[in-house]
């Protein structure tokens, strides 16, 4: 079943013991570097706006210190915001009364984190279902559900081991494992594979990407790297300063950078792996027959497709398999 959307609206966070004091100061124009020199407040997040859909992955990302990991604590209030609203499923949850947020952690939001976060005197099994024993679940009911989720990361057999036995590809496995053992609509992801190497930091990549196919959970995704961000974003957001320089898909950002920033950080990428067929087909060309690829094929991939068949040219399709444009194998080498 699809999950709501979360909307983040006129969010300001500075860090300070005055900070309410300096919103309207920062709205008129005030920079970070000069509120922090004058008054000795840091400005972490300026009036970010952005809907995070339900049922996709949503990659927030940035150098260090854009304010990323920052914003995503705000989703389930780990740090209080100085003004705004984030709301879900209706409710503010800037506004939620002690018990009210207690739950909506509990039941509504799980995370995964950089550093992994196990407790190293418990197995991997109860790693797994510590959270649901915090929830008063049954312990039949919680090891039944632990162990489906340790099979379904790949952990099956390694229920009895402890953190230090693991590497840290497995380590993180048990956390993501964790975080779905809890069944949350919400999936919070703070630089999970950040400290992964690079060939581990893939295939975690692929589990996620595979899971979330079947789960449909809304998943916030922190991460530094643009690689990561356009393999699983189904949206993108680009930090800067604590301000959204640019959000859109991954295709959007690539082909249209909102700045030279922007316009520097996508200079280095394979377009032909973002790039959709649909961004640069001709209008049909007027056969009704021969080969066909969908308009949301990668560029990389209708190439591999035609040249594996020695042809130059391919009809388009759209999702319900009728002919919306033609695309050329040279078209598709210009772009790359």
């Amino acid at each position: 079943m699809a999950t709501s959307s979360i909307e983040i609206r006129n969010l300001y966070k500075i860090f300070g013991s005055r900070g309410r004091d300096f919103v309207e100061t920062v709205r008129q124009g005030m920079s970070k570097s000069e509120l922090n020199e004058k008054y000795g407040h840091v400005l972490g997040l300026q009036d970010i706006n952005i809907t995070i859909p339900g049922s996709a992955i949503t990659v927030i990302m940035g150098l260090s210190g854009s304010g990323k990991s920052t914003l995503i604590r705000h989703i389930n209030r780990l740090i209080e915001p100085t003004s705004g609203e984030i709301f879900y499923d209706g409710t503010d949850i800037c506004k939620m009364s002690e018990r009210s947020l207690r739950d909506f952690r509990r039941h509504k939001t799980a995370m995964v984190f950089q550093k992994f976060a196990l407790l190293p005197h418990r197995t991997v099994l109860d790693n797994v279902i510590y959270g649901l024993k915090i929830q008063n679940i049954a312990p039949k009911e919680r090891e039944k559900r632990g162990r489906y989720w340790i099979e379904r990361v790949g952990l099956k057999g390694y229920e009895t081991y402890y953190p230090n036995q693991l590497s840290g590809g497995m380590q993180q496995r048990v956390g993501l494992a964790r975080a779905l053992a809890n069944d949350a609509d919400i999936l919070l992801m703070d630089e999970a594979y950040s400290a992964l190497d690079p060939l581990i930091r893939v295939d975690m990549q692929t589990v996620l990407l595979e899971l979330q196919q079947e789960l449909k959970k809304t998943v916030v995704f922190i991460t530094h790297d643009l690689d990561e961000a356009l393999r699983l974003g189904d949206k993108i957001a680009i930090l800067r300063d604590g301000k959204i320089i640019q959000q859109g898909t991954g295709q959007e950002i690539v082909l249209h950078p909102a700045d030279d920033y922007i316009a520097r950080f996508v200079k280095e990428v394979n377009r032909s792996r973002v790039v959709s067929v649909r961004a640069i087909m001709a209008p049909p060309n007027g056969s009704t027959a021969g080969f066909s690829i969908s308009q949301d094929d990668t560029l990389e991939s209708a190439a591999k497709a035609l040249t594996e068949r020695n042809l130059s040219q391919a009809l388009v399709t759209d999702d319900r398999g009728e002919i919306v444009g033609s695309v050329e194998l040279g078209a598709i080498v210009r772009q790359w």
